[in-house]
């Protein structure tokens, strides 16, 4: 039964009719490879898994969200979002807050985080896809919009399997694209050989193009302090992920010791594990992922804590979330530019003078590909059948 709340007689009330859960195989048109594979824990990454969530309610309104995961995961994603849908039929779709609180507790048995909150981002994300789409409006301007463009910088032409003279070249045709900076990947076993790299595509771009580089967790303390010291030379914009992502007191000291700002959280999967990071001051910009901490939801609570401190804001990856979340933050912010995803949608982002600008489409603002039903592996409809 959905949970009845009170209010004024004649207020206007939905219902979740069904949701239709896809499973979803993007491959990639390369491998990459960062810092895990070269430490040998990982293998390169071959293809994007995504989990879509459909919601449609009685009266006619449809929301579309989604998580994602890369190289494992993806089954259990789908699993686990088929086992606890069941929960939202029937109920009211405005009620976010209280749904997400639903979802999670109909599978706290395997816990708040990780698999569990990146299944139920893509029904959360979806919910506020489906609010912004009744009120007519783009999902940053329903949020409150501080912006209606927000700084990207590229990240899928800068892997570590490309050699400079590549990574010059596709950052040639990123910022031709229009947009605003670089980052490439830094992590090779010989630290002189990240170094090279760093100094051949500096030179490449010139001094005034912003440069971030990222080495996916792959440092210890010892080396990140090293690393950091010795790349101060180029001026980047940011080192990201230069310590285990669990390492709140390492980070902390690195980023005091350092001029470069030092940034973290795409690999958190819970509001608590990005808030220590706020509370103890320990990195300098904030790099948590809508999907993989629960979906739009935590997302805000988060960023909420984080303005309060005037951190900076770069959230990881699916930028098709990401730039309305961003332009929604009071202080700078970044979105990160993949190419990876385009194909699944119909609709193209507009970049231009270094800026992503955030469409004018209600709600995310995007529309499935017809090509997703190749690339669609599971698929499930749950509806009051299922309750």
């Amino acid at each position: 039964m959905a949970h009845q709340i009170a209010g004024s007689e004649g207020f206007p009330s939905d219902r979740i009719r069904s949701i239709t859960l896809s499973s979803v195989n993007v491959p990639l048109t390369i491998a990459v490879s960062d810092a895990k594979v070269l430490t040998g824990r990982q293998k390169a990454l071959k293809d994007v898994a995504l989990l879509f969530a459909q919601i449609d309610t009685e009266q006619g309104f449809s929301g579309l969200g989604f998580t994602y995961t890369l190289r494992t995961g993806a089954p259990a994603q789908f699993a686990h979002a088929r086992e606890v849908a069941p929960v939202l039929i029937g109920e009211d779709p405005n009620d976010i807050a209280r749904l997400w609180g639903k979802l999670v507790w109909a599978g706290a048995s395997v816990g708040r985080s990780g698999v569990a909150t990146q299944a139920i981002a893509a029904m959360d994300t979806a919910l506020w896809d489906l609010k912004a789409k009744r009120a007519g409006l783009p999902l940053a301007k329903l949020l409150g919009a501080h912006r209606n463009e927000v700084r990207c910088y590229n990240t899928s032409g800068g892997y570590l399997q490309a050699s400079a003279e590549e990574i010059i070249d596709r950052s040639a045709q990123s910022l031709a694209r229009g947009m605003g900076g670089i980052k490439m990947k830094v992590g090779h076993p010989d630290r002189r050989l990240d170094l090279r790299r760093v100094e051949q595509v500096r030179k490449a771009l010139g001094d005034d193009v912003p440069l971030m580089v990222d080495a996916n967790q792959q440092w210890d303390r010892a080396t990140a302090l090293r690393m950091g010291k010795a790349l101060e030379q180029f001026e980047l914009q940011w080192i990201e992920e230069p310590l285990d992502a669990y390492d709140v007191e390492g980070h902390g000291a690195l980023s005091a010791q350092l001029i470069t700002p030092v940034g973290t959280g795409e690999m958190l999967t819970s509001v608590n594990e990005v808030a220590e990071y706020i509370n103890t001051g320990s990195v300098d910009l904030l790099m948590h992922d809508a999907p993989r901490i629960g979906g739009i939801t935590p997302f805000l609570k988060i960023a909420a804590l984080a303005e309060n401190r005037g951190l900076m804001l770069a959230p990881h990856f699916v930028m098709e979330i990401h730039l309305h979340l961003a332009a929604a933050y009071a202080h700078e912010t970044w979105v990160e530019h993949f190419e990876w995803l385009e194909p699944v949608f119909n609709e193209r982002f507009v970049i231009r003078d270094g800026h992503m600008i955030v469409p004018d489409r209600p709600g995310l603002g995007f529309t499935l590909h017809e090509q997703s039903a190749a690339w669609t592996v599971a698929r499930v409809t749950v509806d009051s059948r299922d309750c």
